[in-house]
């Protein structure tokens, strides 16, 4: 397969939702992230590929395209659909990004700790551990996350007439922080624990709503069938999701893919998936803030004054109980 053939190749291969259509590569330290967050969906060859450019940058940038499919025991045509699933037009812009990790990775390494917890770790070591598995779950949601997708998706939630937000378990948790989040700035909306009633409130949006699906897996029924129905509706339809070619995605408008560190026994996906969801539930409730500013000022002030009294008397009694 000549250089000219792979590169053809790679231009007319389809693309992945998740690089946005249009959007740049990823920078150089968004690899890994975007790695860490498409390896689950992709198949097992292409799995190989990507652990081994994520794991030895420096190693991959010095191999042609048949040397990385000899490396990894798969196909030219394998490593190509890779580096294109990883948002890089052809094998060669991502030998580039290969060569930039690699020096960054020489001039400043992570640091040196795992974020396996043993049953009888320190809770000193914990913390440390937890925290830079956080640090990492974010900086990477950050680097792989889709800005087009979330301007779009900022855009159709600020115009909306209504949301619905739909999540279950800790999703669910992170829908709710949405929700009350946009209705202290003067923005209807809702987020239904009930399946049937989510399904119920669906059947009712239209062309200006929206209805936003959290699910890292993106396979969680309970949250794929009221998107459907909102979606079929004619509404806006957005799903923050940790697979990006997960079922949600079909009935999705615009997707913004979230991170998550290693699951671990003591460390389950719950935990690091509402962390990066919290990120992009931030990133929507600012981006919406500053398009409605001059509503949401107000609307904000007024119910800081509505409990500023229930704050008060808070500090009143723990001060008469010092006394």
């Amino acid at each position: 397969m000549t250089d000219e053939v792979k590169e053809t190749f790679a231009n007319v291969s389809g693309g992945h939702r998740a690089t946005g259509g249009g959007s740049a590569p990823p920078a150089p330290a968004a690899l890994a992230a975007k790695v860490r967050t498409l390896a689950p969906s992709m198949t097992r060859s292409m799995q190989r590929v990507a652990e081994a450019v994520a794991g030895d940058p420096a190693g991959c940038a010095a191999l042609t395209v048949t040397g990385l499919a000899e490396l990894t025991g798969t196909s030219e045509a394998t490593v190509v659909r890779t580096a294109r699933l990883l948002g890089y037009p052809g094998y060669r812009d991502l030998r580039l990004a290969l060569a930039g990790l690699a020096a960054q990775q020489q001039s400043g390494r992570a640091p040196a700790i795992t974020t396996d917890i043993a049953v009888d770790d320190p809770i000193a070591d914990v913390v440390a551990k937890l925290a830079y598995d956080e640090q990492q779950t974010l900086a990477d949601t950050a680097a792989g996350l889709d800005t087009v997708q979330l301007g779009a998706a900022v855009a159709a939630l600020a115009a909306a007439r209504r949301t619905d937000v739909y999540g279950i378990g800790a999703s669910g948790l992170v829908a709710q922080d949405l929700t009350q989040k946009m209705l202290r700035i003067g923005l209807i909306a809702h987020a239904p624990g009930d399946t049937h009633l989510a399904v119920t409130n669906a059947v009712q949006l239209r062309a200006g709503d929206v209805a936003l699906a959290i699910t890292h897996s993106g396979s969680t029924g309970d949250v794929i069938e009221p998107l459907r129905v909102a979606f079929e509706r004619g509404a806006t339809t957005i799903a923050i999701t940790g697979r990006p070619d997960g079922p949600v995605t079909q009935y999705a408008d615009h997707v913004l893919t979230t991170s998550t560190a290693r699951e671990s026994e003591l460390r389950p996906a719950a935990m690091s998936s509402r962390t990066s969801q919290l990120l992009v539930v931030d990133c929507l409730f600012v981006g919406v803030a500053q398009r409605t500013y001059e509503s949401a000022a107000p609307a904000l002030a007024a119910s800081y004054e509505a409990l500023a009294h229930r704050h008060g008397a808070l500090r009143g009694g723990a001060g008469d109980r010092r006394a």
